[in-house]
């Protein structure tokens, strides 16, 4: 598929065509949500949502959804893999790879195709739009989005040929292809097919074994859709697509450097097929029917060094017995493979123009939503310990576990016009999850709970380009259960609500866009991560498990602007502050006290400004920004705050498009994750490490677009 795709991506500029060519795409004044039920511009949704449209992704010049995260307010990343996998909104979410059952805070959907939990595949190239859905998202898509949602749609097939590719080379061994093209089948069935190779070093230089590619990044996909416009009243929309990741995973180490000793470096690799197909039958103005499937299987492989060294390395560690033969062992290595299936299918009933209720004032909605996820994983743990004092012996232990949920859900919304100005909105959604667990220490259970949540809404637009809203919304996560070696008494952790009132204003007139929310919330039996490490010289005994707090309160605003002061200039600027903290929580193990929750920094900020002239020459500066964050509830080590400057420069002419650039220009050092435990012999003191985020990279890219 690698050298399919390539060799597409290269040849497709002198592929001979008769379609017309415009010479530049314009944007949209209107943004319109696609994740909202209702399908309504941005400045009608009672929201906190950040929209980043296709040639916004581009002109930000990344190539993984990891890199976007640094333009939205709000929303934080833990490292703990190769690519950004965990996420947190407001304050919210997993850090780490989970054990046994999935229990996400944040939805990650791609293509309406449940990727949750492992939303490391989120290449952006041919992306039409990203959307991140801040705050409880209960009605929409209910226990998975309890701190919120994002929702990734690739470009759509269209009535009219177009083609573009990307070909980029850079720093760190980077290099990347990558096609896209799509156009009329007949008069009513379009298609479009995208895919992309991409791959790069990793930033690490592992000195043991002289190797500068021992994180690297190995990257493919290929992804069709089609569009059958079967008849006016009904359509039929498919999406297919294949993604390949065979990442390395080398990326701590003691001096919490670049530079790795690992001996058996890990890896972090997943292949995921999935498939989503959309049916929207409207045969009156009285109602639409929509359908909306997706099954999605993947494998996914996370392993890593736990000791980060090699044995050389380590016997410089110890203090040899006096007149005494000494040989010192410590290798540990840990190995988690994860097979996942998912079937989401959701079928949704909602009015049309004539279908209102109430004297043509009340707009209704109504659905039911299912998803069966079974995922198996094996664990694999091998290590051996010797301070030259005693003969240790290499020991191999391996588990594996099976789950199974089945969650099912009904939900309904209403949207009233209280006047032509004035809109009140209220949903709700009631859940049942089933599950069953077992695994091969002997350990079976199967929860079954109920949970509801829901919002209502006041939405005022005082001008076509001015409104407001007031929000009160109610989310939940489902309660859970803990593996492995568990303090007696808390193998089960309850259930988690989640109240959040917001308030919002936005205006969007010719010259710009405004949007500034803010908001509260009240967490209840708040969901805690604490870990800690059963076995002082054992690495892979690091175990992590959860807890109920009291309560926990998180508050912040949110404000995202555009401007354009000149037709050759926009400037635009995002912005977070978040002030996310315990009530008091404390276990046998651990005491927080009033103090902030893990990666949720108090501010996030992005400035951007960009100048396009006529003659083609561009140019785009960003400068991201983030506070200090704890990183974990079980200790108070910190991260430093940073600041990150992005570049873009170049030309377009005709068809063609040739931009340099470089991220990180001042080649910031920032950590993007922390542990704190012992890992250094003999004495195994607790010591932070960091996990690094991306260091200076440059590079090249050449677009060529025909449409």
């Amino acid at each position: 598929m690698r050298h399919l795709i390539r060799a597409i991506a290269i040849a497709s500029p002198f592929l001979p065509m008769t379609c017309a060519h415009a010479d530049e795409s314009e944007r949209l004044d209107e943004i319109v949500v696609s994740a909202d039920y209702q399908q309504r511009s941005l400045i009608e949704v009672p929201a906190s949502i950040a929209v980043l449209d296709q040639q916004a992704i581009d002109e930000a010049a990344v190539a993984h959804f990891e890199e976007l995260t640094q333009l939205v307010p709000n929303l934080n990343w833990a490292g703990g893999s190769n690519r950004a996998r965990y996420f947190q909104l407001r304050g919210i979410g997993e850090r780490s790879q989970y054990e046994g059952a999935p229990n996400p805070s944040v939805g990650f959907l791609i293509d309406d195709i449940d990727f949750s939990a492992i939303g490391g595949i989120a290449s952006t190239w041919d992306m039409q739009r990203v959307e991140v859905l801040r705050g409880p998202q209960a009605t929409r898509y209910g226990a998975n989005a309890l701190a919120g949602l994002v929702y990734l749609t690739s470009v759509s097939p269209t009535p009219e040929f177009d083609l573009r590719t990307r070909v980029s080379v850079g720093s760190d061994g980077l290099t990347s292809a990558a096609v896209a093209f799509g156009g009329p089948l007949t008069e009513r069935l379009s298609y479009r097919l995208a895919g992309q190779v991409f791959s790069q070093d990793g930033f690490r230089r592992n000195a043991f074994l002289a190797k500068d590619d021992s994180n690297e990044r190995d990257e493919q996909f290929l992804r069709g859709k089609l569009r059958y416009d079967v008849s006016d009243a009904l359509t039929l929309d498919l999406t297919a697509f294949i993604v390949e990741q065979d990442n390395g995973y080398d990326a701590f180490t003691l001096q919490n450097t670049l530079t790795t000793f690992s001996d058996r470096p890990g890896r972090d690799a997943q292949q995921s097929n999935a498939l989503g197909a959309r049916i929207t039958y409207q045969p009156t103005d009285v109602w639409q029917f929509s359908s909306i499937t997706g099954i999605a299987s993947s494998d996914v492989e996370f392993s890593f060094d736990a000791d980060w060294g090699n044995q050389a390395y380590w016997e410089g560690f110890f203090a040899p017995p006096a007149d005494a033969p000494f040989t010192a062992d410590y290798d540990f290595f840990s190995e988690r493979l994860r097979e996942r299936d998912t079937i989401n299918q959701e079928f949704r009933w909602q009015s049309g123009e004539a279908g209102r209720l109430f004297n043509d004032s009340t707009d209704w909605l109504f659905g039911v939503y299912a998803l069966r996820l079974e995922e198996s994983l094996v664990t694999n743990d091998d290590g051996l310990f010797s301070d030259g004092s005693f003969e240790g012996e290499r020991f191999f232990t391996t588990s594996n576990s099976d789950y199974e949920a089945l969650q099912m859900a009904a939900f309904g919304q209403f949207d009233v016009s209280l006047d032509e100005r004035t809109t009140l909105s209220f949903g709700a959604r009631i859940e049942r999850r089933t599950t069953d667990y077992t695994d091969s220490s002997g350990l079976s259970v199967s929860p079954s709970e109920s949970e509801w949540g829901g919002h209502v809404s006041l939405t005022r637009a005082w001008r076509e380009d001015l409104s407001g809203y007031v929000a009160l919304s109610r989310g939940y996560k489902m309660g859970g259960f803990n593996l492995g070696a568990v303090p007696e008494g808390r193998r089960t952790f309850d259930a988690e609500s989640l109240v959040n009132l917001e308030a919002g204003i936005r205006w969007q007139g010719a010259s710009g866009s405004y949007s500034l929310v803010a908001f509260h919330a009240q967490r209840n039996d708040q969901q805690v991560d604490t870990s800690f490490q059963l076995v002082p010289n054992d690495p892979s005994t690091f175990v992590f498990f959860q807890d109920n707090a009291a309560e926990g309160q998180n508050s912040g605003v949110e404000f995202e602007g555009r401007w354009q002061p000149h037709p050759q200039w926009q400037l635009s600027a995002a912005i977070g502050l978040l002030d996310a903290s315990f009530d008091n929580f404390e276990t046998p193990e651990v005491t927080l006290g009033d103090r902030e929750q893990a990666h949720a920094p108090s501010y996030t900020a992005a400035v951007t400004a960009d100048w396009r002239h006529p003659s083609g020459w561009f140019a785009r500066v960003d400068v991201t920004a983030k506070d200090a964050f704890y990183f974990s509830n079980s200790h108070d080590q910190q991260s430093a705050a940073y600041s990150l400057t992005h570049l873009r420069a170049g030309r377009q002419w005709g068809r063609w498009e040739l931009s340099v650039w470089a991220r990180n220009v001042f080649d910031e050092e920032y950590a993007v994750r922390g542990f704190f435990f012992g890992n250094e012999p003999p004495n195994f003191e607790d010591t932070l490490y960091l996990r690094l985020g991306d260091p200076r990279q440059t590079g090249i890219s050449l677009d060529w677009r025909f449409d």
